[in-house]
């Protein structure tokens, strides 16, 4: 059976940037787990997408480690959080892009690929060099419903899909 490690593992209580447009960003802060719950239908309480909008496309967000190893290289500083990113969850071993559309389990939550996170110009600030919004193109992470709960944990777990 397929293998993903998870590297990380985000919840925000507020936008910083989603809804600030030509406003300062929000100071709301990332909080790290060991794990978090995945609620069917609403997301991982306590995020600032809980339970948002019925059926909405973004209640998990995923990000591809080596997506983040090549921004840190870009930005020239290899201290760069990976919350900077503001996605959930950061994984490998698994191609993202091809999941929009599909139907996938991590873990034990089965979730559905939606769309593409699309990156913006915040990205250039959040990572603190210009380009970075370019140079994510396409490769900004995944949006996902969450079909069937479970809970997601650092380290090596199931991908089926």
């Amino acid at each position: 059976m397929p293998r993903a490690v998870i590297h990380a593992l985000y919840t925000s209580p507020g936008h910083n940037y989603f809804g600030h447009h030509e406003k300062p960003p929000g100071e709301h802060p990332v909080v790290e787990h060991d794990s978090v719950e995945l609620i069917a239908g609403k997301g991982i309480p306590g995020d600032r997408f809980f339970d948002w909008k019925d059926d909405y496309k973004g209640q998990l967000t995923l990000i591809d480690r080596g997506v983040i190893d090549d921004i840190r290289r870009h930005a020239e500083n290899p201290d760069l959080p990976a919350s900077a990113f503001r996605r959930n969850v950061v994984v490998s071993g698994i191609d993202l892009n091809r999941l929009v559309g599909r139907v996938f389990r991590l873990g034990d939550a089965l979730l559905e690929g939606t769309q593409k996170c699309a990156p913006c110009y915040w990205m250039d600030r959040a990572c603190g060099k210009e380009g970075t919004e370019k140079l994510m193109h396409d490769r900004g992470g995944l949006r996902c419903r969450i079909l069937e709960g479970g809970t997601l944990q650092l380290g090596e777990t199931v991908f089926e899909g």
